[in-house]
């Protein structure tokens, strides 16, 4: 890899969240018996017109808003020929030429950190295809495949970037970025489970210092982050072998099985001009005006780099924290909820936190313990955490004040998670969980501790700060974690610098 350059452009279908479809009045509800959300008008049947949703539409232009794109006055549909078992009519409703959203540009942080800015080609609308179903075909033989044309019509905004991504990371971290952008805006409902939110990946190398794009190929239908990561791995490490060796990268579409960690071929990769693409002559022209782009406009919500900013100003929080809270509107409305608890506790005069200090309590918790809670909770995100942002506020207020230590707190943070019903100092009164601080009691356990390790207090006066570590959380310890570690740290230093 040092001699050869990686280059990735994606192209992301996002299904819009509409009650209908594209061109139809079917439902777009997920998990309904096969062929029931199939109309006539997504089959193409003779004499049926199609007519566009007026939702989807609306999402595109909210979408190029957030993204500074140039939102087409006048846009075109197109057919998109090719013939595929799921694709009913033989053709796909599309756009080509004239996309609804061209340019733009999605801001984000790279796993280190720093920041990066890919810029986009365009976001255009379209229909969904059906899909071939290969097992589990109830009443069907071994060997068959049946086709369910239920998502045939669905609601799609497709978001091509130029290929301006050099590694695997960087391309799951703008795919990370986008999610958390389309759900915010809640055009979208994000589930990848559900095929709600899949990344084509468009793969090439060339080496080093090369101007010239190599070959690629596309690699389709990647409805995980991890997966969209190790397949552009495994296809760049592909790719530069199949180079090294003399042989010569195909231009073709692949799939990506996640069980052997691989790409495999599955048709060669068509051009634009194979898909015969021509104006459909069922819809005219997309018109949008200057009032309906204000229109929508007025319903914008903060994005989240307006939030990040607003957070960084207003609290002093760093690019990272301010990252995590925005990770989508919940995570942001859960951490202004948290936040404000605790600052009623201090305009009350039952706490003396700093408005910053609060701020940047409430987001170590909510990137650490919180959601290592939610990512071990399938299905569950901060809007249905049981911990509560009131929860979360009582515990940071009665570790803030010294009642627990920050290890009981995240002991109780584990049974308020198993029991919401209960209070913070519900449970630290019936289990006598108040930390020590009788500084009496306190010296008494440093003393046994000193006593039972020579070795330890030796390695202190020698200098080694690590055996101070040690020597407390010996103490802690034998308190049962109740004891303040503060005042721990300070009695031993006393005894053993007398």
């Amino acid at each position: 890899m040092t001699t050869w350059e990686i280059v990735v452009g994606l192209e992301t279908h996002v299904q819009l969240k509409t009650q209908s479809k594209m061109f139809s009045p079917a439902p777009t509800a997920f998990g309904a018996a096969p062929n029931t959300q199939a109309h006539p008008i997504d089959l193409a049947l003779p004499g049926v017109l199609p007519s566009p949703n007026l939702g989807a539409i609306d999402c595109a232009i909210r979408f190029g808003l957030a993204v500074g794109g140039d939102i087409a006055r006048r846009s075109v549909f197109a057919r998109k020929n090719y013939f595929y078992p799921d694709l009913p009519k033989g053709y796909q409703i599309s756009q080509f030429e004239l996309p609804v959203v061209a340019g733009g540009s999605l801001s984000f942080a790279l796993p280190d950190g720093s920041p990066r800015t890919v810029e986009l080609t365009r976001a255009h609308l379209e229909e969904d295809a059906g899909k071939s179903v290969h097992e589990g075909l109830v009443g069907l033989g071994p060997q068959t495949s049946g086709i369910d044309l239920n998502r045939a019509g669905t609601p799609l905004l497709e978001i091509v970037t130029e290929p301006v991504m050099r590694s695997a990371q960087e391309a799951a971290a703008y795919a990370r970025a986008l999610h958390g952008l389309v759900t915010w805006m809640d055009i979208c409902d994000g589930n990848l489970q559900e095929g709600s939110f899949r990344c084509d990946a468009n793969v090439s190398v060339r080496p080093k210092g090369s101007q010239e794009f190599g070959t690629r190929c596309e690699i389709k239908n990647i409805n995980s982050f991890r997966f969209l990561e190790r397949a552009i791995e495994y296809e760049a490490a592909r790719q530069i072998d199949l180079i090294e060796s003399g042989g010569t990268v195909r231009q073709e579409t692949r799939l990506f099985d996640p069980d052997r960690d691989e790409t495999r071929s599955m048709r060669s990769k068509e051009d634009a001009h194979d898909y015969r693409y021509f104006p459909d002559p069922d819809l005219p022209v997309l018109v949008i005006d200057e009032k309906t782009i204000e229109q929508v406009r007025q319903t914008m919500p903060v994005l989240p780099a307006q939030a990040r900013a607003t957070l960084s100003d207003q609290y002093g929080l760093s690019a990272q924290d301010a990252a995590t809270v925005t990770a989508g509107r919940e995570s942001l409305v859960y951490f202004e909820a948290a936040l404000g608890a605790l600052l009623n506790r201090e305009k009350s005069g039952q706490s003396s936190l700093s408005a910053e200090k609060a701020a940047k309590l409430v987001a170590n918790w909510m990137a650490a313990d919180l959601s290592t809670f939610l990512n071990r909770s399938e299905g569950l995100g901060f809007a249905l955490a049981p911990v509560r942002p009131a929860h979360l506020a009582d515990l940071l207020w009665r570790l803030e004040d010294g009642t627990i230590s920050s290890k009981i707190a995240r002991d109780l943070f584990a049974q308020l998670w198993q029991n919401p019903e209960l209070s913070v100092d519900g449970l630290i009164e019936s289990q006598g969980l108040r930390q020590v601080q009788d500084t009496g009691q306190i010296e008494g356990w440093v003393l046994e501790v000193i006593e039972a390790n020579a070795k330890m207090v030796e390695e202190y006066k020698a200098g080694k700060e690590k055996a101070l570590n040690a020597m407390v959380g010996q103490v802690m310890k034998r308190s049962q974690g109740k004891a303040n570690p503060g005042a721990v740290t300070q009695a031993l230093k006393a005894k053993l610098d007398a």
